[in-house]
């Protein structure tokens, strides 16, 4: 018997198959600023904020740290590409998964690392009357981005749950880094290029939306 009664989903990878498109954009600005990230960089660091990824690279490339009018300049580089690669579709299944939380009369929440606002805005479009605003965790929410667990002790505490009510449905291994370090049940879905050992701190992992659907929906809600 479960007693879940909130559920965390993160954004990209989860809710939308915006991962490719990320992976292009950051590949070829980062190519063009002369720093080496490539698209299975992209989808291990799936979850930190623009800026921690940016300071990252160039603490690699030049063993420096970024400045603010660089890191200023390659994301704002980074989100005009990814916007001209055109609007990503949901991920597969993901709206049933949505509808069945939903119907279980479960909390459902947004947190994401990402500050892309042409997704946070594509939402209530793409997944109509399922989203609040005052349920979602964003880049522009947290000083620490994921693996930390700031963003998903601040979707719990938000909650009024207990961490035994919650559950994080995650893609990447820094997304399921935060949810663990929260003292959360995780719950991945690969849903890219990763292997299950890549996910494998998760509690659960599986291969698509439709298995997790199959999951839930034997679940037995107090």
């Amino acid at each position: 018997m479960t007693d879940q009664k909130a559920y965390f989903f993160d954004m990209d990878g989860v809710l939308f198959d915006s991962m490719p498109n990320h992976a292009i954009a950051w590949e070829e600005v980062m190519k063009a600023h002369g720093l080496s990230f490539t698209a299975r960089d992209c989808y291990i660091n799936e979850g930190r904020t623009g800026e921690s990824v940016i300071r990252e690279a160039m603490w690699k490339a030049r063993n420096r740290d970024a400045t603010p009018d660089e890191i200023t300049q390659i994301y704002s580089e980074k989100s005009a590409y990814f916007h001209r690669l055109g609007e990503a579709k949901a991920i597969p299944d993901v709206a049933e998964v949505l509808k069945h939380v939903q119907s279980c009369g479960h909390q459902i929440w947004v947190v994401t690392g990402s500050g892309q606002r042409t997704l946070i805005d594509s939402l209530h479009s793409m997944f109509p009357n399922i989203f609040d605003n005052q349920r979602m965790i964003t880049a522009f929410d947290v000083t620490h981005g994921k693996p930390d667990p700031e963003p998903y002790l601040k979707a719990w505490e938000r909650s009024g749950l207990s961490k035994e009510q919650c559950v994080v449905i995650e893609n990447a291994p820094l997304g399921i880094r935060s949810g663990k370090a929260a003292g959360l049940t995780v719950y991945a879905v690969n849903t890219g290029i990763l292997t299950r050992e890549d996910l494998s701190q998760a509690d659960c992992v599986f291969d698509s939306m439709a298995e997790l659907l199959s999951f839930l929906r034997t679940q037995a809600y107090i």
